[in-house]
């Protein structure tokens, strides 16, 4: 296996600057989501360039007010979550919340300027992802050539218990099987079933399940992985949304699918593709999994 991106290496916090707005200058848009746009911005006192997040708030606000106008909507809390969160995991594989700015009712997070995400090295150097190491919210630092995670609104912490969330919660097309089917009650294993989407996504050159709605997603996974009965998945047939009518069909093997993935790499994809929750890898196995080994064989740590 060739390791692309390596997810270690050097990173320091620079001091926290000044809440002050008017030291940062906006110089083009990086892009924008449902809870906030985010701008290219050059810190007039450090003369460096961040990345300025300014936070949408409110339902009913026009796009370009950012929905932050509406004073009684107040601050969201896929902002105070991703600011909580983002203040206890500093690492170096997550990118660096800077600053926190509230000024004429509008909300900026202020972050280090990383400038190419995942998709786009995908798309400029595709065969150095033919067998991948680990599209858009993955970004690539690339002096050190360090991946780092970003956008945290909807993340939640890991000790809050597990109770109903809503559905809505992960792009569709990495989206997880129990979410599709209704249910909400769900914790970490729909993040690993996620993984494993990008995982196959950088093998393939192309998304693995490209739904364009709820059920078309479903439908895609359950062509390829079969569709999913009380042997494989028990309780499946209990969750909201499930259909005693849906297509049957039966699993297809990923290795011919995939034909640049070696055998070590196909079992990750399949125990990250596990239908059933509780049986799905942890993120501690994935990461032990003997698809790394010649990772951390490498950095001089046992197999």
């Amino acid at each position: 296996m060739s390791a692309a991106i390596h997810l270690q290496g050097p990173h320091a916090h620079p001091p926290s600057l000044p809440p002050a707005p008017v030291q940062y200058h906006q110089v083009g848009k990086i892009g924008e989501g449902t809870y906030g746009v985010v701008f290219r911005a050059h810190d007039r006192v450090t003369n460096r360039l961040l990345a300025l997040k300014q936070i949408r708030r409110g339902e009913g606000a026009e796009l370009l007010r950012h929905r932050l106008e509406a004073e009684e909507e107040g601050v969201p809390s896929t902002a105070i979550r991703e600011i909580s969160l983002l203040k206890e995991l500093q690492h170096e594989n997550i990118v660096s919340l800077y600053d926190v700015v509230h000024e004429d009712r509008k909300l900026y997070l202020v972050f280090e300027f990383l400038d190419v995400d995942l998709k786009k090295s995908m798309d400029s150097n595709p065969a150095a992802f033919k067998d991948p190491a680990l599209v858009k919210n993955l970004l690539i630092e690339e002096k050190t050539n360090t991946l780092k995670l970003a956008d945290f609104g909807l993340a939640r912490a890991f000790g809050i218990p597990v109770r109903a969330y809503t559905h809505e919660v992960i792009t569709l097309w990495y989206r997880a099987p129990e979410i599709l089917l209704g249910s909400k009650h769900y914790a970490t294993p729909v993040d690993l079933w996620s993984i494993g989407c990008i995982f196959a996504e950088m093998a393939l050159q192309k998304p693995l399940f490209p739904g364009d709605s709820e059920i078309d997603e479903l439908l895609k996974i359950f062509q390829l992985l079969g569709t999913p009965d009380e042997t494989v998945w028990p309780g499946v047939s209990q969750l909201p949304d499930y259909k005693s009518i849906f297509p049957q069909w039966r699993p297809k093997p990923l290795a011919p699918l995939i034909p640049g993935l070696c055998p070590a790499g196909i079992d990750l994809l399949s125990r990250l593709l596990e239908y059933d929750p509780n049986r799905r890898i942890t993120a501690r196995a994935a990461l032990d999994h003997v698809y790394f080994d010649d990772l951390r064989a490498a950095r001089g740590r046992p197999a």
